[in-house]
């Protein structure tokens, strides 16, 4: 990032005056983008660590800044105190208090110390929201000389940056909270709030700094005054506190306590919700302070309604001149206007470091979780990712912070995803892991999979899926099973085939007597059945369906499910053959099972049923084709034709003296025989053909005429006769028979 600092300062013609300072053997100097401290005099640059490569900012105080105070004297005092700073910084240690990753060095021409990476002082940001504002007017800060009214270019110090009131919420608190440290436990009264003493880092939270012009508290009350001096224009402003911002005891008593440092806090929150102006505009003159400080109350008043309601009341106690209503720091932090769930999990994320892993894992695994979605989008990135990429190198806590990690990446979007958390995850895929963390990162792949390239899962996520499957551990077994059926579709035909089925396998041979896993086994082969070869289902698949013990009902339901699903495509190879020899034989016991329910009971039954009709599809047909018929209930009725006459070969016979007299035809016959003879063909079609012909049926009339009567349509059967000779015939009977 900073690659090239070094070869752009030194290739310029005039050499940067800190090039001689130590401080450039240990880290890389960039270009400037902040300042700070008394009158900015502290310039803030980009840099890293040439060990390890950390980033930092770099403060550097150029002593020819100085040197337009003419007296010697003046200048040494002004390094003086900066120097001391410097080494307060350094004495307090605190999440809330700006830290120093190396201290102060010299050289004749500067001073300069790294600190964690910062992008602002709050001095620079107000004073970009001063110069674009509606309200001109001095300026709000203490780079008094260097502002311009509206409508002018704005200073080159002003930086740009948007607050979110989440952002301003948790700021104030922090600010607050560095000053019940500073007040109670480290004893000391800052006595310069103001903006160029806050600096916001690369998180985005507010650091407390600017420990020039300390004093100590007092010994027996910290609330009760202690001497001082007031603000003074003998002294160069670069050896004095702010004075816009000064509480008046200071000024009026020559007196200060912990409560002028809530003064000047107040101050600063007026300023902000203020487009960045201060309530008093001085321009260094005490005689002006004096003057304002009178009407500072109608100022209060007027500036309320631009300020919170829950922050109101505060910041009006805040700026009473006397001290005495004024609230301590460890009051405001109690107010409602920091009780807000998300403040307080921010709060709690900037202290994790001085958790124990009890703390830390209940927090990562609820608290952050729970709040996140309340987090704007901004602080996920600048704020809380950062933290979650410290502590993803630890794997102590690796599994608990896995839980919000992959809350972000499945809130993220893909160039978001790609560009800040695949780097970090990329090394998590790879390192050892504890069992905890693993089974996280199983039963979320398919969520990672959803952002990753498609190039980086098969190198990056899918070894880890892999390697899963062949753990010695039941629950990285389980999760990488379930898993399995979670990312089927980003699994391609020829890994499934060539390396999750053998794995698979591998893993039912080893656990059939785990419930758990085998139902995991049976949904992966659920899900990845379509996949697969007729070939492999047959000589792989079925055989592991037939091994697994149908004791448990879910189990058995799975196994039911993954032969429903054969049974409708012939591309799964389940024949008749194995389904009457093999499968049928291990189901059908099944349905005796007591631990069955009725609707499991039921889904099995179906199943078998679905199996004997193929059975009997197949079987009929195959018969059919062979010229063989199987008994059906319909065969079994006799059929009227079967014992008709007409069916009968019976031998021909003649009886002796038999006489046929020809009938009488019937009217239905007469009509048909002139209908057919008057219309020709339309009688034919009639009475389906001539009235000659043997195949002529007159019961036909009957549709044709529904309104006649049944007698009208019966035939006239012969007369039959029989001469006497035929006395000598069997039966001997002898007369005139009719019928």
């Amino acid at each position: 990032m900073f690659s090239k600092f070094k070869s752009s300062t030194t290739s310029a013609p005039p050499q940067n005056p800190y090039d001689n300072n130590p401080i450039t053997q240990y880290f890389e100097i960039g270009k400037q983008i902040a300042c700070a401290g008394p009158e900015l005099i502290w310039k803030i640059h980009e840099g890293y660590r040439k060990t390890d490569g950390k980033e930092c900012s770099i403060f550097v105080f150029e002593k020819r800044t100085a040197e337009k105070l003419h007296k010697p004297k003046r200048k040494e005092t002004v390094t003086e105190i900066l120097r001391a700073s410097v080494k307060q910084l350094e004495r307090f240690r605190h999440p809330k208090i700006l830290q120093i990753m190396h201290t102060v060095e010299e050289s004749s021409e500067t001073l300069s110390f790294a600190t964690e990476p910062v992008i602002a002082s709050l001095a620079n940001i107000l004073a970009y929201q001063e110069a674009g504002g509606t309200i001109a007017g001095p300026p709000s800060t203490g780079a008094s000389g260097q502002h311009c009214p509206t409508g002018v270019p704005r200073p080159a110090h002003a930086k740009e940056y948007s607050f979110l009131d989440i952002e301003l919420k948790y700021g104030i608190l922090q600010i607050t909270e560095a000053l019940s440290f500073l007040h109670y436990s480290g004893q000391v009264i800052h006595k310069n709030v103001c903006p160029s003493s806050i600096l916001i880092t690369k998180k985005g939270t507010w650091k407390l700094a600017g420990f020039e012009f300390t004093e100590r508290t007092n010994e027996t009350d910290a609330t009760d005054p202690v001497p001082c001096q007031p603000w003074s224009t003998r002294a160069s402003k670069l050896v004095q506190p702010n004075l816009d911002y000064m509480a008046p005891e200071i000024q009026i008593n020559s007196s200060c306590s912990i409560l002028s440092d809530m003064f000047s806090l107040g101050m600063v929150i007026c300023a902000i919700f203020n487009h960045g102006r201060s309530l008093i505009q001085s321009g260094n003159s005490p005689s002006t302070y004096l003057k304002q400080m009178e009407l500072l109350d109608e100022a209060v008043h007027n500036i309320l309604p631009r300020i919170p309601i829950p922050l109101q009341e505060a910041t009006t106690r805040l700026l009473k001149k006397s001290p005495g209503p004024r609230p301590t720091a460890q009051l405001l932090t109690l107010i409602k206007y920091f009780s807000d769930p998300a403040v307080q999990a921010l709060q709690f994320l900037d202290v994790i470091n001085m958790k124990d892993p009890t703390q830390k894992t209940h927090y990562y695994r609820s608290t952050l979780r729970e709040v996140l979605p309340f987090i704007p989008r901004k602080l996920w990135w600048q704020h809380i990712w950062p933290n979650l990429q410290q502590e993803m190198r630890a794997d102590e806590v690796l599994a608990a912070v896995l839980q919000p990690a992959l809350t972000l990446v499945q809130e993220s979007s893909n160039t978001e995803y790609e560009a800040i958390i695949l780097p970090t995850f990329k090394t998590v895929f790879v390192a050892p892991k504890s069992i905890q963390a693993t089974v996280a990162l199983l039963e979320n792949l398919h969520i990672i999979l959803e952002k990753t390239p498609r190039d980086d899962i098969r190198t990056e996520v899918l070894p880890l899926l892999f390697n899963a499957l062949e753990s010695t551990t039941i629950q990285v077994q389980s999760a990488a099973l379930v898993a399995v059926t979670n990312v089927y579709d980003y699994l391609d035909d020829i890994t499934i085939k060539k390396l999750v089925l053998p794995k698979l396998k591998s893993v039912f041979e080893k656990n059939q007597s785990d419930l758990k896993i085998m139902g995991n086994v049976l949904q992966c082969v659920e899900r990845t059945l379509d996949k697969l070869d007729k070939s492999q289902i047959i000589d792989e698949v079925l055989p592991l369906l037939l091994e697994v013990r149908l004791t448990d009902p879910d189990i058995v339901v799975r196994v039911v499910n993954i032969y429903r699903i054969m049974l409708c495509d012939k591309k799964y190879g389940l024949t008749v053959n194995i389904m009457a020899t093999k499968v049928m034989p291990t189901l059908l016991p099944q349905t005796v099972n007591p631990s069955l329910n009725l609707e499991q009971f039921m889904i099995l039954l179906e199943v078998l049923q679905e199996m004997l009709d193929q059975i009997d599809r197949q079987q009929r047909n195959k018969l059919k084709l062979d010229n063989l018929s199987l008994p059906s209930p319909d065969r079994h009725r006799p059929l009227r034709h079967q014992f008709s006459s007409d069916n009968m070969n019976a031998q021909q016979f003649n009886i002796p003296n038999l006489r046929i007299d020809q009938r009488k035809t019937s009217s239905a016959e007469d009509m048909a025989r002139k209908n057919s003879t008057g219309s020709g063909a339309l009688g034919s079609w009639w009475f389906g053909g001539s009235p000659s012909s043997p195949d002529s049926n007159f019961l036909r009339v009957v549709n044709a005429f529904p309104n006649r009567r049944l007698s009208d349509n019966t035939l006239m059967t012969p007369k039959i006769r029989i001469a006497p000779s035929c006395a000598s015939s069997p039966g001997e009977s002898v007369g005139r028979w009719e019928r």
